[in-house]
């Protein structure tokens, strides 16, 4: 299993290993210990699973605040996606910054989005599956969002048509006048 660090802490991008011969592959997709060895020792609870019909559906910039604040491990299961991570940890030298990654279908990749962080994605191709896990459960009283175009962070969205949005994402607030539930500490940076 291939992990990377990104431009923001935390947020890691991991490769499994595919083991493939003339039947097709096999890839161990997930594996607590594997991760435990390169320090990320998160318990996941929930897996959680979408599909989106239509090239350039957006679905985010969202995130659970504490008590229920969620790490996730994002993949594709189908298709294609173009994923983000957003730094909305107050006080933290990266707020606001934003990295992106296709995972696909294809390339097997993951991406590892630590609580204190806001996620989204838009499909770059027709009926993209997205599986994730999560560090805990679904509480939609401490759900937030982003809006998914806010200048102030600046996301080079891949899109090439019009984008496919919820009601919900249209309307979701920017950064400016946000009050994060998210605080930066010097041991995040560890």
């Amino acid at each position: 299993m291939q992990i990377e660090d990104t431009a923001l802490p935390g947020v890691k991008l991991i490769t499994p290993r595919r083991f493939g011969d003339h039947r097709g592959f096999f890839s161990e997709s997930y594996s607590r210990k594997a991760l435990a060895e390169q320090g990320i020792d998160i318990e996941f609870c929930q897996d959680n699973h979408s599909l989106s019909a239509q090239v350039g559906t957006i679905r985010g910039l969202h995130f659970q605040a504490p008590p229920h604040a969620q790490d996730k491990l994002v993949r594709c299961g189908k298709g294609s996606l173009f994923d983000v991570a957003v730094d909305i940890r107050t006080g933290s030298p990266t707020y606001g910054q934003w990295v992106g990654y296709e995972l696909s279908f294809e390339n097997g990749r993951q991406l590892l989005v630590p609580a204190g962080f806001a996620h989204g994605f838009v499909t770059l191709l027709p009926e993209t599956e997205i599986i994730y896990k999560c560090s805990d459960y679904y509480a939609p009283e401490t759900e937030g969002a982003l809006v998914w175009d806010d200048p102030a962070i600046g996301i080079d969205w891949p899109l090439t048509v019009d984008p496919v949005l919820s009601e919900k994402d249209a309307v979701a607030p920017g950064l400016d006048g946000f009050d994060s539930p998210f605080t930066w500490t010097p041991e995040d940076a560890a």
